[in-house]
């Protein structure tokens, strides 16, 4: 229970109402002892009666600025007197509707036929306190002559009130001790809605339930995701800011920062909210105050000289007249927010004209309006010192205040209120005896009905007024309809209130909200919605990252890594692109990974025309070979094993171009097999021609006669057998694990790097390991033989060869485990090539110099070294 509710509690208990045991039993049983008597301690005169056969209550706060009495219980309170302080025309305006409307109920053929509404219209002074009193004045009656409401059930059916949800809440809780439904035309907050507090409230007037739902739509709408809150230090500020930040948990906005206007204003609460708002980031406010909580905090923020500030207005003063003078604009214009929707009532301005205080000279409040609205009294006296008048003067249009019937709003929902009880006691008086809704199947009593019968069929009503539809929920909610306001500025400067849009709670989720965006005036009379956010939006190819501690709407942008994008704004995380796709440069799409392989390209090219150039050497040093074969260079040392080099080395040129080129299966298996088995073919050549060189010189020696062991047969089976072996190793190869084209997409990410994979490596370093054995035991045979006479002993050629093949390939195993991507095939190729080139220059560029420059040297002498000197 609120502080106000108890404030208004303990001083009904102190001042309001004293009753004796068996009176206070009387309001709530039909009868009380003869011998009982009840006494009214106190006098509460309502502003409006009018007597009928059904009697409905309205509670209207005609006046404001009440003085809290002085309550320390030590002594009775003084009464509480609204009369003396300021009358608000609005809400004498209102009350003045409630009398229209059941005046068009009586003149009505048709609704509640034989029968009239009464009513009791009283003032509540915009406080619970005063508007509970007006309830039990209701109750009990007026007066001690009318001592039958002491003695029999109250006659009253239901109670139009009260303004403020926190009246609202102690009213309802008063009168459901009788069962009595109770309307509010203009009482918002969300906690009314729960049925288990407050059984007998109805309201004509959207749930804040609603309301903070369609705020958090427009929130949202306009991407203001960093926005202050400021509320009224009571009910309605407490439960819609409750609301509103339950409505929020769901969306991306935070709020900045939330104060609450003090219930008794200082100067210095005002400063020290504003303190606040100046450091926040925030450009959006949103407030749930009404405007009396408002004016005296606006017009400090006014001396602040604060600009810039987007205002969202509740319902509860997004319509304030008082805040529509010209000097607000710099400050307020460019204010948004929702209101009631605006209804039409036809007599409502010709019904007003015909107040006044001649018609009614014994009404005070007549008295008071006219006060109001023209400084004089119509009946002069010492108290009021004011010029007399006449009390027929015209309302003219400057008496808008109480003379404003083009869009009433809070009128409407009274209007709306009555004729829901009318309609509601309709259906009852037509009930049919064996068909009502009550115990075994009864209708109410026409001449003595229940305030909770009239209950059940207030909650099943369902009319029209105007096309609109008048229902009512499980929870006593109407049908939510509001219209969007926009503050702009108009002819002559000041504030008018712009429709611009609509929201509708019948539509479904996420159509509800309607609006004209391009009829809007911003703050600062900007045409372009203003930005409230706490950090800047984060562009596609970077990702939120909140920071440490504060709310989610805080966070910095961070890129995003390689090979992951984010193609939308604010992106949470940063989306993987698929194992064949990369982000592009912006980090903002996943494109297609560039497939690389040693293509012929520059380095392709390079190596392309080096094994075409040595395979080119190959066959020209062949040929010279073969024209000079008969000459003594060429045949001493075994001519058939040099050709079988040399077509040996032509193949090893040419299987570098396997190497180059996108690798499929059959290349795959091809380019290994094929490199090893070449390779094998020339060293087993090397090997067989290096015995020969060894075998001639040492078969010169008496007692030896090696080379019959080393004839052409012999020379052929040992190369063919050198080489058989190498050809099981990549049968076995292939059989086991062959070679298979692969993309590797782990050494660099962004790109696919189509290359072969050995399959075995076991089989890769075995057939690598042989041709390395091969290449030692030549170089073995070759170095015992470098020191056998001759002036051409072919043995340090291959000594010297076979240390530059040696080099080549002891240098590749590093460089072929170390090279990334596709550098790979070319360091493999390279390495094919240096090593051919190396056998090639070494075995045959001495030969060929003599064959082609030196043609005397080509003699068996010469190179036997047994020339004539």
């Amino acid at each position: 229970m609120t502080s106000l509710a108890l404030l208004s509690l303990l001083y009904f208990a102190l001042s309001v109402l004293t009753l004796t045991d068996s009176s206070l039993s009387s309001i709530t049983t039909a009868a009380a002892p003869a011998a009982s008597k009840c006494t009214l301690l106190n006098s509460f005169q309502p502003g409006f009666v009018v007597q009928g056969d059904y009697v409905i209550g309205g509670i209207f706060p005609i006046h404001f600025n009440l003085k809290i009495p002085d309550l320390n219980g030590t002594y009775r309170p003084a009464p509480i007197n609204c009369n003396g302080h300021r009358i608000d025309p609005k809400a004498f305006r209102w009350a003045q509707t409630m009398r229209l409307a059941v005046e068009e109920i009586n003149q009505n053929p048709v609704l509640l036929q034989n029968h009239t509404l009464g009513y009791k219209i009283f003032d509540s002074c915009g406080y619970p306190l005063t508007g509970q009193r007006a309830v039990l004045s209701m109750l009990n009656g007026v007066s001690e002559e009318n001592s039958s409401m002491c003695t029999n059930a109250s006659s009253l059916l239901a109670v139009i009130g009260a303004f403020g949800s926190s009246q609202s809440i102690v009213l309802s809780r008063t009168l459901q001790t009788f069962r009595i439904p109770m309307i509010s035309y203009a009482s918002t907050c969300a906690c009314l809605s729960d049925r288990q507090k407050y059984p007998t409230f109805f309201r004509v007037i959207p749930s804040d339930d609603y309301q903070v739902k369609a705020i958090a739509q427009l929130l949202v709408h306009f991407n203001w995701t960093w926005v202050g809150l400021l509320r009224g230090d009571n009910d309605y500020g407490h439960f819609a800011a409750k609301g509103l930040l339950r409505e929020l948990q769901d969306t991306k906005v935070c709020v900045a920062y939330q104060e609450i206007i003090p219930l008794l204003y200082t100067r210095q609460a005002g400063l020290r909210i504003m303190k606040v708002m100046r450091s926040s980031t925030a450009k959006v406010v949103l407030v749930f105050a009404v405007e009396g909580e408002m004016t005296p905090f606006l017009r400090d923020y006014m001396t602040q000289n604060i600009t810039g500030i987007q205002w969202v207005a509740s319902t509860a003063w997004v319509k304030a007249s008082v805040f529509s003078g010209r000097e607000y604009y710099p400050y307020l214009g460019g204010t948004i927010g929702f209101s009631i929707r605006i209804g039409h009532i036809s007599r409502l301005g010709d019904f007003l004209q015909t107040v006044n205080p001649k018609r009614y000279p014994d009404n005070v409040l007549v008295h008071e309006l006219w006060e109001s609205l023209y400084g004089c009294s119509p009946f002069p006296s010492s108290v009021t010192q004011m010029p007399p008048c006449s009390g027929q003067e015209s309302l003219l249009e400057q008496h808008s205040a109480y003379m404003n019937t083009s869009c009433p709003r809070f009128s409407y929902n009274v209007y709306k209120a009555v004729y829901a009880i009318a309609h509601s006691l309709h259906n009852l008086l037509l009930c049919q005896p064996g068909r009502g809704p009550f115990q075994n199947n009864s209708c109410a009593q026409s001449n003595n009905i229940q305030p909770w019968q009239l209950q059940h069929y207030l909650q099943e009503v369902n009319f029209q007024i105007a096309g609109e539809e008048v229902a009512f929920d499980a929870k006593g909610d109407s049908v939510p309809y509001y219209d969007i306001i926009n503050w702009q500025r108009g002819t002559e400067r000041n504030i008018e209130f712009v429709n611009v849009g609509l929201f509708d709670g019948t539509k479904t989720i996420g159509e509800e909200l309607l609006i004209q965006e391009d009829r809007i005036m911003w703050a600062g009379h900007q045409s372009e919605v203003p930005v409230s956010v706490c950090s800047a939006s984060c562009l596609p190819g970077s990702r939120k990252a909140v920071r440490h501690g504060e709310p989610i709407c805080c966070f910095d942008c961070v890129p995003c890594d390689s090979g992951k994008i984010s193609n939308q704004t604010n992106s949470v995380d940063c989306t993987i692109c698929p194992e064949d796709f990369w982000s592009n440069n912006d980090k903002t799409a996943c494109i297609a990974k560039k497939v690389e392989y040693l293509t012929f390209d520059s380095l392709g090219i390079a190596l392309t025309v080096m094994s075409v150039v040595g395979a080119c050497f190959t066959l020209v040093v062949c040929g010279v070979f073969f024209c000079h074969r008969h000459t003594a260079i060429v045949r001493v040392n075994n001519s058939e094993l040099s050709f079988f080099i040399l077509f040996a080395l032509t193949l090893c040129f040419l299987c570098s171009l396997l190497f180059i080129g996108k690798p499929t299966y059959w290349s795959c298996m091809l380019r290994h097999t094929a490199f090893s088995i070449t390779f094998s073919l020339c060293i087993s050549c090397i090997l067989g021609k290096t015995l020969v060189v060894l075998a001639a010189f040492t078969a010169t020696r008496p007692g030896h006669n090696i080379m019959k062991w080393l004839g052409p047969k012999q020379q052929r089976t040992i190369i063919f057998s050198c080489t058989l072996v190498q050809v099981v190793i990549c049968a076995a190869w292939l059989i086991d694990a062959p070679p298979f084209p692969s993309r590797n997409t782990q050494y660099e990410h962004s790109k696919i790097i189509v290359e072969c994979s050995v399959g075995s490596s076991l089989a890769f370093w075995c057939v690598l390991g042989y041709i390395g054995l091969q290449a030692c035991l030549c170089f073995v045979l070759a170095f015992l033989a470098r020191k056998l006479p001759g002036n051409f002993n072919e043995a340090k050629f291959i000594t010297f060869s076979m240390l530059i093949f040696s080099a080549v390939w002891l240098a590749f195993i590093p460089a072929y485990i170390s090279s990334p991507g596709n550098y790979v095939d070319a360091v493999e190729s390279f390495a094919i090539l240096a090593s051919s080139f190396g056998l090639l220059f070494c075995l045959f560029a001495p030969k060929s110099y003599i064959i082609l420059l030196k043609p005397e040297k080509n003699t068996k002498q010469h190179l036997m070294g047994k020339e004539k000197k």
